[in-house]
């Protein structure tokens, strides 16, 4: 399984990179990950056609898209869709951070998940 990751490298610049979910067990036909350490959880809901001009993630933290998408530009340039059911680790925590920016015209709901 793979999510995205949006990090900041030595000077602060975002990135992307791509993170495979390693498969550690099977429980009854189906595959787990390893466990996950995690401080808290929110439910986000975002105005239809919601954009944020450049910002930093406020901790480190998975956002899961629920009902809709996001088009995500990073420091160095790189844009990505990420539409509902994708899952991105934001970890830009220092430099200028990232800009998101609504596909389409509809609320979007996503879930916060906190990790230290």
């Amino acid at each position: 399984m793979r999510i995205h990751n949006i990090f900041a490298d030595a000077d602060g610049v975002s990135h992307f990179r791509d993170l495979e979910i390693e498969w550690a067990e099977v429980v009854r036909s189906s595959q787990r990950s390893k466990v996950y350490p995690v401080t808290g959880m929110v439910f986000r809901q975002n105005e239809a056609g919601h954009s944020l001009d450049w910002h930093r993630a406020p901790r480190r933290q998975f956002v899961v898209n629920l009902d809709a998408g996001v088009k995500i530009t990073v420091g160095d340039g790189e844009t990505r869709e990420i539409n509902a059911g994708e899952v991105i680790l934001a970890e830009d925590l220092t430099g200028r951070g990232h800009v998101s920016q609504a596909i389409g015209n509809s609320l979007r709901h996503t879930i916060l998940i906190f990790c230290d």
